[in-house]
C-alpha cells in the first residue's frame, strides 16, 4: 500500500490516488524499495535505536483507522507475507550436475514426510476436493508442497480413480516434479486399465512411471525408470487398515529379494481417520539412491495415497450424509 503522510477522506466517495510521485515513509528497520520518493534513517547495525512514540498506522482509503492511530504512513504487510514467514522451509542447497532443478534436495534426506492438508468442505459434505500436500523433513522443515488439478465432475463421479495432474513446488513456487496420471480402473478383478502415474522433471521431461500391477489379492506396484523398465518393487499389505497402527507398504528391489525402504502410511487417530481422507505418509530409502527414484518414490506415494486410503477411508461419507 502506498501513500502520503496523512489520512484520506475514508467510505466509497473516497477521491482516486492524487497523481505524482509516491511517498514512502520511512523505516528504520527495512531498506526503501526502489524508485521511491523520500528519506530514509541510517540502515545497518549503526542504525540508532527505534524513536519512543505512539504506535504508527497504515492508512486505507476505504477503512477508517482505529482511535488511537496516528496519520503516519508506515509500510503495511500483506497476509500472504506473514503466512510465508511462518512456514520453515529447508535450505536451497547448490545446483548440482546431471540432477533435475529443484531435486537437489533429495539428495540430502533419506527419508520424507508427506502431510495431505485437512479440508473441511470435504469432510463436511463428502465431496471430494482438490488434494493438498505438504513435504517435510525429518526436521519438520518443508521441502516441497504438492497441489492438484484435476475437474470437478471427475472427482464427483470417478472419486480416487479419477485423471489428475499434481504439481509439486519448492519453495521459490517453481515446479520442480509433475505427477500426471489418466483415468483408470481400480478393481482387484479386472486386469486392465490399471493406473499408470508418469514422473516429469522438470515439467515435460518423464524420469519414471508408478505402474499398478494386477494383483487380486496383494497391492503391487512397479517403479519404472523412464525406459520403462522395472527397477524397484512396492508390495503392500492385504489389509490396508490398522487399527490405532501404521501400514507398511515395503519398497523392495527389482527380484523382490532386498528391502529397500519402505512408504508407510501413519495412523492420524480415531477421528481424523473416520471423517477425513487426510493421510499422512513417511517414505524412507537409501540417502545414495538415484534422485530421479527418489522422486518416482514420492510419486508412488501420492498413487498409494489415491488407491488404497482415498476410498477406503471415512472422508467420503461425510458429516451431512450421517445425520
Amino acid at each position: 500500500m502506498e501513500g502520503q503522510g496523512s489520512y484520506p477522506p475514508q467510505g466509497p466517495s473516497a477521491p482516486p490516488h492524487p497523481p505524482g510521485p509516491v511517498l514512502y515513509a520511512p523505516n528504520y528497520y527495512e531498506a526503501p524499495p526502489v524508485g521511491v520518493v523520500g528519506s530514509y534513517p541510517p540502515q545497518g547495525p549503526s542504525a540508532p535505536p527505534h524513536p519512543p512514540g505512539p504506535v504508527l498506522y497504515a492508512p486505507n482509503y476505504y477503512e477508517a483507522p482505529p482511535a488511537s492511530a496516528v496519520d503516519t504512513y508506515v509500510p503495511e504487510r500483506s497476509p500472504a507475507f506473514y503466512q510465508q514467514m511462518q512456514v520453515a522451509w529447508m535450505q536451497a542447497p547448490a545446483p548440482i550436475p546431471n540432477c533435475p532443478p529443484g531435486l537437489e534436495y533429495l539428495t540430502m534426506i533419506d527419508q520424507i514426510f508427506v502431510y495431505q492438508l485437512f479440508e473441511f468442505i470435504e469432510a463436511l459434505t463428502g465431496f471430494e476436493t482438490k488434494n493438498k500436500y505438504e513435504l517435510k523433513n525429518s526436521m519438520g522443515q518443508r521441502v516441497y508442497f504438492a497441489v492438484e488439478e484435476s475437474e470437478f465432475c471427475n472427482r464427483l463421479c470417478c472419486g480416487a480413480n479419477r485423471a489428475f495432474s499434481i504439481k509439486i513446488m519448492d519453495n521459490l513456487n517453481q515446479t520442480v516434479l509433475n505427477l500426471v496420471r489418466p483415468l483408470g480402473c481400480h478393481s482387484c478383478w479386472c486386469p486392465c486399465l490399471h493406473h499408470r502415474m508418469e514422473v516429469q522433471a522438470p515439467p515435460g521431461t518423464i524420469i519414471g512411471y508408478v505402474v499398478q500391477e494386477w494383483n487380486p489379492c496383494i497391492p503391487i506396484l512397479s517403479i519404472q525408470n523412464e525406459m520403462s523398465e522395472t527397477i524397484l518393487k512396492i508390495r503392500g499389505p492385504c489389509m490396508q487398515f490398522s487399527c490405532c497402527g501404521d501400514v507398511n507398504f515395503k519398497v523392495l528391489s527389482k527380484d523382490e529379494s532386498t528391502v529397500v525402504g519402505k512408504i508407510s502410511k501413519k495412523w492420524t487417530g480415531l477421528l481424523r481417520e473416520f471423517f477425513t481422507d487426510a493421510d499422512n505418509f513417511g517414505i524412507q530409502f537409501p540417502m545414495d539412491l538415484d534422485v530421479k527414484v527418489k522422486a518416482v518414490l514420492i510419486g508412488a506415494c501420492i498413487m498409494v495415497d489415491f488407491l488404497y486410503f482415498e476410498q477406503n477411508s471415512g472422508g467420503k461419507h461425510g458429516a451431512w450424509q450421517m445425520m
